[in-house]
């Protein structure tokens, strides 16, 4: 059977999009995306952009079951928390196209973001720092909760953003560089080096998954009435692959600077600085087809790496 064959086989019409007759009625979010509201399904108003959200719940529980198991530090426990919070509130916000559930969505972004700041800049600190510096992002995020609310302006929101994301990447390489390596290379440069390489292939993949989302996001935004007569002219299934916003989901669930790849990298930082970077090691069989996690090295083990 020939390509053209095998599409024409399981072709099947897009659906005309029925926005305002859905099983949550009228739209109150302040933002609405490419994908049409109710095409696909009458009780969820933009169901590729609300399944593309499993990666976050996937990721999310694997990240907890690593960090009980592992034993790391509670902050990354309750980041990945925060993490499937976010994946939750934008599965409620594409299926309902809801302001109440918009707010959940794109707040938990900026709440789960404060956190990984936190876990960044209080390490190693006095506990009157750390709990100045929880205050202080406590108040920041309730401020930009306000604003946010009072302005409905998704600019800011994203501004806001992208400018804690910054913040807290931008540190972790510096930290990285400037007082890991040092004391890495000091005791044996050539595993200081292997170990920094894979950190800083880390942050390459991140930020290339994430890149690459949004420009896939970006044309379905600026592109979009002619995706759209794209989508009814392939038919479906095929036209789910044309959903630019859902690629952000998939992509961004990934590589977004504080979720999955964040929060490792993170999490694995934090045991180098406390000396254990014998006892934790990153398993990433595969550069692009697998997903990376820290894994404690049994005590007998650890204890015989630290003879040899």
């Amino acid at each position: 059977m020939t390509l053209s064959a095998f599409r024409t086989a399981i072709w099947f019409p897009y659906p005309t999009a029925n926005p305002g007759h859905g099983f949550w009625g009228e739209q109150t979010s302040t933002l609405n995306f490419c994908e049409e509201d109710y095409a696909l399904s009458s009780y969820c108003a933009e169901l590729c952009n609300t399944v593309t959200n499993a990666i976050f719940m996937w990721l999310g529980i694997r990240g907890i079951i690593n960090c009980l198991k592992q034993k790391h530090p509670s902050i990354f426990l309750i980041s990945y928390i925060g993490y499937m919070v976010v994946g939750l509130g934008s599965i409620l916000f594409h299926t309902t196209l809801k302001y109440p559930m918009q707010l959940v969505d794109e707040l938990s972004m900026i709440y789960t973001t404060c956190l990984m700041m936190h876990a960044s800049f209080s390490y190693s600190r006095s506990r009157v720092f750390s709990a100045l510096l929880g205050i202080s992002l406590l108040s920041l995020a309730g401020s930009i909760t306000v604003y946010y609310h009072l302005t409905k302006d998704p600019v800011f929101h994203q501004t806001a953003y992208a400018a804690l994301t910054a913040t807290i990447v931008f540190r972790s390489m510096w930290v990285m560089e400037a007082q890991l390596r040092p004391v890495l290379s000091a005791r044996d440069p050539e595993k200081a080096s292997r170990l920094l390489n894979t950190m800083w292939a880390m942050v390459a993949t991140g930020l290339s998954i994430f890149l690459g989302g949004f420009l896939i996001w970006n044309l379905d935004n600026v592109f979009c009435s002619q995706v759209r007569q794209w989508r009814h002219a392939v038919g479906l299934p095929w036209a789910v692959l044309l959903e630019g916003h859902a690629w952000w989901h998939l992509m961004t669930g990934l590589g977004k600077w504080s979720t999955y790849y964040y929060i490792t990298w993170g999490t694995w930082l934090r045991h180098c600085l406390a000396g254990q970077d014998s006892k934790y090691i990153l398993v990433w069989p595969r550069l692009l087809t697998s997903i990376p996690y820290l894994q404690m090295i049994e005590d007998d083990q650890y204890q015989d790496k630290k003879v040899q």
